[in-house]
């Protein structure tokens, strides 16, 4: 039996967002762009893709421009809206916690000689509105900032970080990655004042390599691919309506479970940090403020990827941090302040509605047994 706990890394595409993929390969497989028939009909599919996520969202279909995922979304929003916005400023202010496709671009940013002011997390392992706040100024053309940590969960006010930066600073661009919180936790741009957000397909069970990227009606951004003029001249190139009508299948049968899944990961949580309390080794550093579907923890004694390595063995597959890391020490943690040895041991879980409680049993005997047969090899 095969336990998957890794859904924070990607999730099983589910059966609608399949059926659909497979209905637009072999049935619709035209050209958006052309003007025949099978154009018209890949242009619908397209179209109706684009209102299941919009409606979703709280947006207008017109504001959705599909992407390959979130990295592209995140690079066109953190490097096309500076770019479209050359006079709005010179400081961009992120987090210390977000993933490296906005981190990069933000890198990228300072070599040009924009300042990028990083916020770290406070002792509760926390960024506050008001420090977002105290940040902004005038010259400051960009926020970028994440929904949910993709590590540890933490959650952010999202609404209460857009209204006091908007207030201080009318002219400033935010944009938010929401790829680990969109139909997951309640979002709705209707309430929060961000200029682009960007999603991911497969943090919610359609395929990989489609995201889509918010852009508030009126915003301006410049282009990172052109040629054909597709999505509105800032995505150029043939879209992928199979990719685009899993996304749409995805997220209609996905959002309205939104509060029924938020309630079963509670439960699941409830039920891991319970029986992890009664391992002197282990010790939690995701907030109880955070999402329930994210669980991160160490094991003290033994190193993440010989804990990873012992579980799979049991067919128990859970992370040792982002995917996109690739075993390298996480700065989410650094930034939590943690010492050495439990970065160095931290393990991420991360659920799905089709996790039940005796997975959870199996993660915690797996992580018994190792603590018992592990140890001794030196861990």
């Amino acid at each position: 039996m095969e336990i998957y706990l890794d859904n924070s890394a990607t999730t099983r595409v589910c059966t609608a967002a399949c059926n659909a993929a497979v209905s637009a390969m072999r049935d619709c497989y035209g050209n958006p762009s052309s003007l025949h028939h099978m154009g018209f009909q890949a242009e619908k599919l397209m179209d109706t893709a684009r209102s299941q996520i919009a409606r979703a969202l709280g947006c207008m279909e017109e504001e959705l421009v599909f992407t390959s995922g979130a990295t592209e979304s995140n690079n066109l929003a953190v490097t096309g809206l500076t770019a479209a916005y050359p006079r709005a400023g010179k400081k961009i202010v992120t987090t210390a916690i977000e993933h490296p496709s906005v981190l990069e671009p933000c890198r990228r940013m300072e070599e040009a000689g924009y300042t990028v002011v990083r916020l770290p997390l406070d002792e509760n392992g926390q960024i506050t509105p008001e420090a977002f706040g105290a940040a902004v100024d005038t010259d400051t053309a960009l926020v970028s900032f994440m929904l949910v940590n993709n590590e540890v969960g933490t959650l952010l006010d999202a609404q209460r970080i857009c209204r006091i930066i908007k207030q201080k600073s009318p002219g400033t661009m935010i944009h938010i990655d929401a790829v680990q919180g969109f139909c997951k936790v309640p979002f709705r741009l209707k309430q929060v004042l961000a200029d682009t957000v960007s999603i991911s397909g497969h943090k919610i069970y359609a395929p990989k390599g489609i995201g889509a990227l918010y852009i508030r009606k009126g915003v301006r951004i410049r282009p990172l691919v052109v040629g054909g003029g597709q999505e509105r001249n800032l995505r150029s190139g043939t879209e992928s309506v199979p990719l685009a009508a899993a996304f749409g299948a995805a997220v209609a049968e996905t959002y309205p479970r939104l509060e029924q899944h938020l309630a079963w990961y509670r439960e699941l949580r409830a039920g891991l940090l319970e029986q992890l309390a009664e391992i002197p080794e282990a010790v939690i550093h995701s907030s109880p403020e955070g999402v329930p579907y994210i669980v991160n923890f160490s094991v003290r004694g033994i190193r993440s990827e010989i804990m990873l390595h012992h579980l799979e063995k049991d067919g128990i597959y859970v992370s040792s941090g982002s995917a996109c890391a690739k075993g390298a020490q996480s700065h989410v943690l650094q930034a939590l302040g943690l010492p050495r040895a439990d970065i160095d041991t931290a393990i991420r879980v991360s659920f799905s509605p089709e996790t039940d409680k005796t997975q959870i049993d199996a993660l915690v005997l797996g992580i018994k047994k190792g603590l018992a047969t592990l140890a001794r090899q030196g861990r």
